[in-house]
């Protein structure tokens, strides 16, 4: 994929040098431990103990936990995990790196996000008369805070709704490497688009009425199955953005799609339910089957329409 010549982002905020949350190393800071537990077929994936925190998290935010966990269930994959959230030192200084970032990482992230931008202030005010407001994408280091709660990098990356923020631990794209399709720019760049296709679907007004019809679900199937939905109308917009985005600058190389197929198909539900605990449960998908997740980043692809987003107008295939 080619980035390196494009413009950095102004929407950046890099706390990777944000020391606001002590670490863990020397016993430093108030830390409270969330027990790991086996992977709950309800929850896609995540610990019972990281459902259960970002479940009253969202409770008391007014944020749907489906929506707030976004990312949750990719890094852990279904692995059982000791976390642990920190507690914020008192009368302890931060220090942020200022500027842009400087480092390789840095800038690929903020060259991807100004592309986002540069597609959306157009194609969205054009395709639904809608003028684009873009989020801020912090990038940061094991934990952090954000308008959701505390950020870790055991969640994945993340959209919250309430500060209309992507958040982003760079560790995530050495786990794409190892565990996820493997990994390469323009599938860490899919990453990305797909939790700034969350920011879309917000501005849309589509989250908001998410989490009501959740609240209003008759069950935990149907309230999953709607989540399904928002994630996956988040990959085409995914694939929205890239399609303009190469019709624009001819980004895609070879293999890169090939590349964010093979990242789709590793975060599917079954794909990451069969690797945990040995079975598939569609009624507790999140986050949509590895065909599914495919089928609809094809399609905003092969599509670069909004409108051919609309999961939510569609009989999901499995």
């Amino acid at each position: 994929m080619k980035w390196e010549d494009f413009r950095q982002s102004e929407n950046i905020d890099d706390r990777r040098g944000d020391t606001e949350y002590a670490s863990n190393e020397g016993g430093a800071g108030l830390p409270f431990p969330i027990p790991g537990g086996g992977s709950s077929s309800g929850g896609g994936g995540l610990g019972i103990g990281m459902i259960i925190v970002l479940g009253i998290i969202g409770m008391l935010l007014g944020v749907d936990p489906r929506i707030l966990i976004g990312g949750g269930q990719i890094l852990s994959g279904g692995r059982s995990t000791q976390q642990e959230i920190q507690r914020p030192q008192q009368q302890q200084q931060t220090r942020r790196q200022s500027g842009p970032p400087a480092d390789e990482v840095g800038k690929f992230i903020s060259a991807v996000v100004a592309m986002n931008e540069d597609v959306w202030k157009e194609v969205l005010p054009q395709q639904k008369g809608i003028q684009y407001q873009p989020p801020t994408l912090v990038i940061f280091s094991r934990v952090t805070k954000s308008g959701c709660g505390t950020a870790q990098s055991q969640m994945g990356p993340f959209y919250c709704p309430l500060d209309r923020k992507v958040y982003l631990d760079t560790s995530f794209f050495n786990d794409m490497k190892r565990r996820l399709g493997g990994g390469g720019d323009f599938a860490y760049a899919y990453v990305i688009a797909h939790e700034i296709g969350h920011h879309i679907e917000n501005i849309m007004g589509i989250l908001p009425k998410v989490q009501q019809a959740q609240r209003a679900a008759s069950s935990k199937a149907e309230a999953n199955a709607l989540s399904v939905r928002v994630e996956l109308m988040a990959d085409c917009l995914a694939g929205v953005w890239a399609s303009h985005a190469n019709r624009r600058w001819q980004i895609l190389e070879d293999g890169d799609v090939e590349k964010a197929i093979r990242t789709a198909q590793a975060i599917g539900d079954d794909r990451l339910q069969q690797q945990s605990q040995g079975q598939v449960v569609p009624d507790s998908f999140t986050h949509g089957s590895a065909a599914q997740r495919v089928a609809w980043l094809q399609q905003g692809l092969k599509t670069g329409s909004v409108d051919a987003c609309n999961t939510f107008a569609r009989r999901q295939s499995s």
